[in-house]
């Protein structure tokens, strides 16, 4: 980059998205006005559903979970020079075996014994569809996203097949598997911290959420603070350069995606264990792709990430008032803004920085040069 478009790092990370942010919510406005509705009034009630109570700010953390796990997922890939699209089904097959040890173990160990385990097999299982892939790309040069979201499609397959002849609760027409034992449960934050004298509003919100900003901190040391993770950069950016510093490429190709599958597959963690008490068809939702998102807007870094992740699990849950309350606008809606604050953030994110480094020029050289 040239030195007249760079910026300070504080605008960098946090003034450049800012302002892609409002401008994305300036256009959902002028589509809102576009449908007969205020906009004023639309965003009233998308901030009011999802932080304007216990019960939304619940909600907004328990979707905000689902994106950090496959949001970190990406990020770790993208820092190997990879573009993971394959969290969904990553997702899709680590909650199988999340809800595998769940469905063996909720009514007969404790739950200090099935909550480590479900986590090992979540992150195993969803390592191993990951591994895949990996392997074709480091040895065979295919390309990752082509395998992934192939290994996508593959999976919902795969997890139909099972639900309907496999785990299916006897009796029943519904695909799913019968409910785990109740040591499985993971515990609700209102239970939690109704223990510690705190009273907060029943919600899907649980103990994800506190594993889900571990993983984020883990990821940040992994990656920012260990001599793999410098491997992984070095990797990712010029694989020349690594394999002249002793590094194999082919190596941390496969050892990032394993990671990054392992992470996308605890989300099973706060959607079965958490939610659903239940192996379900289709219960990622969609969550792996919003993970791009995510860590596009996040910078693919856990703190960004954790942000970004925050702001979607808003939208989301926002999202259901304002189709509820305002009849023209429905669901799709919703995922407009989604889709505007992607575009604007993410494949349209330097749109603003030429500008931005202009006023920087003028008005604040010793800051300009300062950027990096």
């Amino acid at each position: 980059m040239s030195a007249a478009g760079k910026l300070p790092r504080w605008a960098e990370l946090a003034l450049l998205p800012l302002i892609n942010l409002v401008v994305a919510l300036l256009l959902s406005g002028v589509v809102v006005r576009l449908l007969g509705e205020s906009p004023w009034t639309a965003f009233k009630l998308l901030a009011s559903g999802a932080i304007g109570s216990q019960e939304g700010i619940g909600y907004t953390l328990y979707y905000a979970t689902n994106f950090m796990f496959t949001g970190l997922a990406v990020a770790v890939a993208y820092h190997a020079g990879l573009f993971n699209i394959g969290g969904e089904g990553q997702a899709y097959i680590g909650g199988l075996g999340s809800g595998l040890v769940a469905l063996w173990l909720g009514d007969r160990a404790p739950f200090l014994v099935v909550l480590p385990l479900a986590i090992l097999a979540g992150a195993a299982f969803g390592a191993a569809w990951a591994l895949i892939p990996a392997w074709l790309q480091a040895r065979c040069g295919s390309h990752i996203v082509i395998t992934t979201i192939m290994f996508n499609f593959i999976a919902a397959s795969l997890m139909t097949y099972l639900l309907v002849n496999v785990l299916i609760k006897p009796g029943q027409q519904s695909p799913e598997s019968r409910e785990f034992g109740a040591n499985a449960f993971m515990p609700a934050a209102h239970e939690v911290l109704a223990r510690v004298g705190v009273t907060f509003t029943a919600s899907p919100l649980n103990l994800a959420f506190v594993l889900a900003v571990a993983a984020a901190a883990l990821v940040w040391v992994l990656v920012w603070r260990t001599r793999w993770g410098y491997a992984l950069r070095v990797a990712g950016q010029n694989q020349a350069a690594a394999v002249y510093a002793g590094i194999s490429p082919p190596r941390i190709i496969v050892q990032a995606m394993l990671l990054s599958g392992a992470l996308a597959g605890c989300l099973g963690l706060n959607e079965l264990l958490g939610s659903q008490h239940r192996i379900l068809i289709d219960f990622p939702g969609g969550a792996g792709f919003v993970g791009i998102a995510v860590a596009l807007m996040g910078r693919n870094h856990p703190v960004g990430i954790f942000a970004s992740a925050v702001l979607f699990g808003a939208l989301a849950q926002g999202g259901s008032q304002l189709s509820f309350d305002l009849p023209k606008i429905n669901r799709d809606m919703v995922v407009v803004i989604q889709g505007l604050v992607i575009l604007f953030c993410g494949a349209l994110e330097n749109v603003f920085r030429a500008p931005l480094a202009g006023l920087f020029s003028r008005f604040g050289p010793a800051d300009a040069k300062d950027a990096g």
